[in-house]
């Protein structure tokens, strides 16, 4: 009697932990295991504003992972100090895989460098895996003199410090390409940062502004709707949605060579079971011809990437980031 009392009272423990672990918010493999993770809806953190290329591919997902996890997914988005608040805000979650965070090179490579944060990006948040890469192009307006980077930079180097470049904000891929460049060319055009580039676009073809290192997912409908002329694309390889625009190293441009990444990050602490189903649910909507095409038409390619390929590709960048960063003097505002 004693002993079927003290096993009884060892499983009312056992529950009573349990119970008060994922009360906590704290889920152990067993949990997650026993109970069918995810027993309650997700939500996709997003640093940018709703309809711009983060976004769009975060409410893809979320409508690709959501019938087979068989929950929800809601997409809230949190803009500002350079998408670190939506990542803060998934490192400060429970880690119980329910509050995933799609981010770019921005928040997580670049930003770091320059706020001061309230969390470590590499330590806070784990990786699930990448889901785009976007390479960055330089464009100038339709009604633009320059046809080339050629004619582009002879004028930079006669004029130093009178042509103005336009990015989506300090600390972003397009500001760090544009020092890039102007490290690389030895010349100088200003930075001039917009909040996000739907008023950059208004500026480059009212022509306040002479050209923009743009995503191709964010300039391709103005590119296609005549407005701008791409002059260069930032990568090493041409870009299969642009294939008539030469490389940046085509045309002679060394050491700009930079593209926008978007990838999945959950809170830190997450069972291992929970990323793996993460990760696994993530590739299988990233071989849907549907988000395929969609990825493809944003000017994307689909990287399959293991969280640990991820993570390691996640430390290098930050790596070269933080010295780019050193080497061009990027300062954040008021900093």
């Amino acid at each position: 009697m004693a002993h079927s009392h003290s096993a009884a009272r060892r499983r009312a423990l056992h529950l009573a932990a349990t119970s008060g672990l994922a009360a906590l918010g704290v889920a152990s493999p067993w949990v997650v295991r026993a109970q069918g993770w995810p027993d309650k809806p997700l939500r996709i953190m997003v640093g940018a504003n709703a309809g711009g290329g983060t976004d769009i591919l975060a409410r893809l997902l979320a409508d690709k992972m959501g019938p087979s996890l068989k929950q929800t997914i809601t997409v809230e988005n949190r803009p500002g100090a350079s998408n670190t608040i939506a990542a803060e805000l998934t490192a400060r979650a429970a880690p119980d895989g329910t509050t995933l965070l799609l981010a770019t090179n921005t928040g997580q490579a670049v930003a770091p460098h320059l706020l001061k944060l309230k969390f470590d990006p590499l330590k806070d948040l784990q990786p699930i895996g990448l889901v785009a890469v976007v390479p960055n192009v330089l464009v100038v307006s339709a009604t633009s003199p320059y046809k080339s980077v050629k004619e582009l930079l002879a004028d930079m180097q006669a004029k130093p410090g009178a042509l103005k470049y336009a990015s989506s904000g300090i600390g972003s891929t397009q500001h760090i390409v544009g020092e890039a460049f102007n490290l690389s060319t030895k010349t100088k055009a200003i930075h001039v940062p917009y909040k996000g580039s739907a008023q950059a676009h208004i500026d480059i073809i009212g022509g306040q502004v002479e050209m923009m290192f743009d995503t191709t997912s964010s300039a391709m409908g103005q590119i296609k709707g005549g407005k701008f002329r791409p002059l260069a694309i930032t990568t090493p390889r041409r870009s299969a949605e642009l294939p008539d625009v030469p490389t940046l190293a085509e045309q002679g441009v060394t050491g700009a060579d930079i593209q926008t990444w978007y990838a999945m990050y959950v809170t830190a602490g997450t069972p291992k079971a929970a990323v793996d189903r993460l990760a696994a649910e993530l590739t299988a909507a990233l071989k849907l011809p549907d988000v395929a095409a969609r990825i493809k038409g944003l000017g994307g390619e689909i990287q399959l990437m293991s969280p640990e390929q991820f993570a390691e590709m996640n430390r290098s960048e930050f790596e070269r980031y933080g010295k780019l960063v050193k080497e061009a003097g990027i300062k954040a505002e008021g900093q």
